[in-house]
This record gives structure tokens, sequence and C-alpha cells, in this order.
């Protein structure tokens, strides 16, 4: 099962976002008393220090989410947030922490100039590698070309970072699945999200469809 505890610093919204996870699926409790058989979510309001203190005491393992802007504190759901979020993402972010009998991999692709993903396990900056976008005949496209993908993957440092990465991720997942993750997120930046990251993102969900056991998703976010 998957309990998450959902916090906000909006007592007026806690409910709209408990209903977004009851849409998802999530039984709503009204606290730690009775844990059920299956996902459930826990709204906190304020910050939740002492029922965190409480969760953490018993050994609780949760996944800790706040909507939001900061509660103010220290000690709180805003800073002690595995995510944070804005309304409009929790739908999307229910769904990913549901209850799963095997591993999901996401590899996203980002743009750099809308923000980083808040979720992401491995960020990896591909800024460093030549840009398609300065390529006139390539400017247009996206990462989901043939011929942006060819400029991108005949770069030696594309490959290598692709090679490590691979070995990094497949031993990493074991030790994310004791923790109870069952989803990890590898999100590549580059700075519009349409090229050098789509491209990086891509090939290492090819690469990763051929672990057997674990599930892979590729999102292109920013096109």
């Amino acid at each position: 099962m998957t309990l998450v505890v959902l916090g906000t610093s909006e007592p007026d919204r806690l409910e709209e976002d408990l209903d977004v996870f009851e849409a998802a699926g999530f039984r709503r409790l009204r606290d730690m008393a009775t844990l059920p058989e299956g996902d459930a979510v826990l709204g906190i309001a304020g910050g939740g220090a002492e029922l965190l203190r409480d969760a953490d005491r018993i050994g609780l393992k949760y996944v800790l989410v706040h909507e939001g802007e900061s509660d103010g504190d220290p000690a709180g759901s805003y800073e002690r947030a595995h995510h944070r979020v804005e309304a409009g993402q929790l739908a999307d972010l229910a769904k990913r922490l549901r209850s799963r009998k095997r591993p999901l991999i996401t590899c996203l692709a980002f743009g750099y100039k809308n923000g980083a993903p808040a979720d992401a396990a491995i960020l990896i900056d591909a800024r460093f590698l030549d840009n398609p976008y300065w390529v006139p005949e390539l400017r247009d496209r996206t990462g989901h070309d043939p011929a942006v993908a060819e400029f991108v993957m005949s770069q030696p440092p594309a490959v290598k970072l692709l090679d490590d990465l691979h070995r990094i991720v497949i031993d990493l997942m074991p030790l994310y699945h004791e923790k109870g993750r069952m989803h990890l997120v590898i999100a590549f930046g580059c700075t519009g999200g349409r090229h050098r990251s789509v491209v990086l993102a891509a090939e290492m969900a090819r690469r990763l469809e051929q672990v057997d056991g674990v599930d892979v998703d590729f999102v292109t976010r920013d096109i």
C-alpha cells in the first residue's frame, strides 16, 4: 500500500486536494489510528509537524506531498515534503503514487527556461552538448526527429553519459524499492526542452525497456 500525507498552507484547499486523491483511488483517512489495506491519503494543514513526528516515532512509511506555498513551519509538510506541487499537478502525481507491483521509471525531458521538475530523483543537465537549435535545418524540429537524434547521439559525451547513467539506475532501483519508492523520475533538461533533453530521455527509455521487471514511461514536458 501507499500512504500519502498531504499538506497545504491553505486549510480551505485541503478538502479539494483530498478529493483529487480519492478520485485516483486513495481512501481518505481521518487519523493514523487504523490504517486500511490499500492506498490511503491523510490530510494535514498548517504544517502538521506534530503528526509527522508521531508518524516518524512509530516508524510509519509515507510519502509526504505539499500543495501550494510554504506553511512557515520548519518541521512542517512544506520543508519536509518529498513532492512540492501546485494544485494542477495533484491529479497526475496521485496516479503516479498508486501502489504498483512493478517499479516504474519515468524518463522526463524538460526545459530549464520553464523550471526544473521538483520530483526528479536524478536530474541531468544536457546543456553541455552541442545544441541542434543553432543548426538552421534542425531548429524547428524536435528530439523526436531522427536527424536531431543523430546530431545529439553522434556526440561521444552523450553516449558515455547514457552508458554511465544506465549502470547507476540499475544499481539504485533495488535500493529505492527497499524504501518503498516504486516510481523513479530521471529528468533530462536542456534550454527549451525540445532537442537535447528529448533525445537523451528517449534513448534512456529505450535502454531501460530492455530491463526485466521494470515499467518505463517517456514524457516530454515542454513539447
